[in-house]
């Protein structure tokens, strides 16, 4: 039996930087995963690489350039002749980006001399891994320590079967051919609202079908309210309160129901549905009986503030344990518990863990927002500030969306920071520094920002919570 000082099952972004951590750190290291990437081969990178993060963002840039040339080029004086967009060679462009990424992960595991198993991953009692091969063969690994990192699929809803070609998840809307005239999407969430953006930019006529009452409920509500009125002027269709109660493929097409918020019964025909309502722990055949390792009435792996599992030497990370399913959490997670393993300090604070939505506006939060304070007795100020007084937004013809800082009425200490508007993905990363050190917003009012840059807007509404914001009325 082949033993390991670590063994990682999942190569997805918790599992694989976990086990390069590891192996940086002296491990002898070995990574296990299952996934087969569109050209039948092994292909590390889990969900995000390969039909998550990363191919959807690929797709977002190729459909905001069309749209931008259709649209916007002609406020800067640029025009082109019937301009068209190529499906086939877009989604190629996705998949080269895709393949260069997962590749890049092989290289970095021979670099740091990381043994690869691709194969499915269960773990058995003592410390022990069952690695099903593709080929059907099985072989037996141990280790020290090992860090479950499987990460999270797809939720379907009853009455709404996938079949891959009409109804799909967030894979098959990364693969459509050709543009659909009509899509339906069920969910208002991330990956609703990206793939929406993708092929309504397109021209397809998208419509989102969201149950709970209420946009982006984790979002502040200023926010959620200025990102809402945005995707209407694209043409997003979004109904609140909808339900859906079934559908059906019927031909080239699918029957959609579902029941409005008074209770109204409707149908809608769409040529392609996606199923967006979110995501679980993919645990599934992950645990023998006799492992030890508690699984929560969620499904999700049971682990304590250090991603330590019930047993001793087992780990979790990433999608498969609490907290947010983001990429760039998990990947923390796993550079924390490799370096745990080896005596050091690690942790990963899931307060200030961001958020990002990659759509036109993009929306960016960190921390709590307005309604979480409230509800929780915090005495809070805020200060906001509009990207529409923002000189680089106006040249980048994109000044829409505002900054808005919550702080604590006392103490001044920054507990969150939501925005919507141009490149917010990146001015996010600021205002986690901020609160990572525990910053006031007079920290972020004092601090010096470049001119002209679209971080003015963070600047501007840190001295908006004092009302002394210069490029606005208080």
């Amino acid at each position: 039996m082949t033993q390991f000082d670590v063994l990682v099952i999942g190569a997805g972004p918790a599992g694989y930087v976990a086990a390069i951590r590891a192996a940086q750190l002296g491990f002898n290291t070995a990574c296990i995963d299952e996934f087969i990437g569109k050209d039948g081969k092994p292909a590390l990178g889990g969900t995000c690489l390969n039909v998550g993060c990363m191919p959807s963002k690929a797709l977002l840039e190729s459909t905001r350039q069309f749209h931008n040339l259709l649209h916007t080029f002609k406020d800067h004086g640029i025009s082109a002749s019937a301009p068209s967009i190529d499906v086939p060679t877009m989604i190629a462009r996705k998949d080269k980006i895709v393949k260069q990424l997962t590749g890049g992960i092989a290289t970095l595991f021979k670099a740091n001399k990381v043994k690869s198993f691709a194969g499915r991953g269960k773990l058995l009692a003592n410390k022990q891994v069952e690695v099903s091969f593709h080929d059907g063969a099985k072989e037996t690994l141990s280790a020290t320590h090992i860090i479950l990192a499987t990460g999270s699929v797809p939720i379907a809803i009853p009455g709404v079967p996938f079949d891959g070609k009409h109804i799909v998840d967030n894979v098959g809307a990364l693969d459509f051919t050709a543009v659909p005239r009509r899509m339906g999407v069920i969910g208002a969430g991330v990956i609703g609202l990206e793939m929406g953006s993708v092929w309504k930019r397109l021209g397809s006529e998208v419509t989102v079908l969201e149950a709970l009452p209420e946009f982006l409920s984790v979002v502040d509500t200023d926010i959620a309210r200025i990102a809402a009125r945005e995707f209407k002027k694209q043409g997003l269709d979004i109904k609140l309160g909808s339900k859906v109660t079934g559908a059906q493929v019927m031909g080239d097409e699918v029957q959609l129901s579902y029941v409005d918020a008074a209770g109204g019964e409707h149908q809608i025909s769409v040529d392609k549905l996606l199923v967006a309502v979110g995501r679980r722990a993919y645990t599934q055949g992950l645990l023998s009986e006799d492992c030890g390792v508690k699984l929560n009435a969620r499904g999700q792996i049971e682990v304590d503030e250090h991603c330590h599992t019930n047993v001793d030497g087992v780990w979790a990370i990433g999608d498969c344990v609490r907290g947010p399913m983001l990429a760039h959490k998990g990947s923390e997670e796993g550079i924390a518990v490799a370096e745990l393993i080896a005596g050091k300090a690690g942790h990963v604070n899931l307060d200030t863990v961001p958020w990002v939505i990659y759509t036109e506006p993009e929306i960016a939060w960190v921390g709590k927002n307005e309604k979480e304070c409230k509800d929780a007795g915090i005495p809070i100020k805020t200060g906001s500030f509009p990207f529409a007084a923002i000189g680089r937004a106006m040249a980048m013809n994109e000044a829409y969306g505002q900054v808005k800082i919550i702080a604590h009425a006392d103490t001044d200490r920054v507990l969150g920071v939501h925005m919507v508007g141009p490149m917010v993905s990146e001015l996010i990363a600021e205002c986690v520094v901020a609160m990572e050190f525990h910053a006031s917003s007079e920290d972020l009012a004092r601090i010096c920002h470049a001119h002209p840059t679209l971080s003015e807007a963070v600047h501007e509404a840190a001295l908006a919570v004092d009302k002394r914001a210069i490029h606005r009325a208080n």
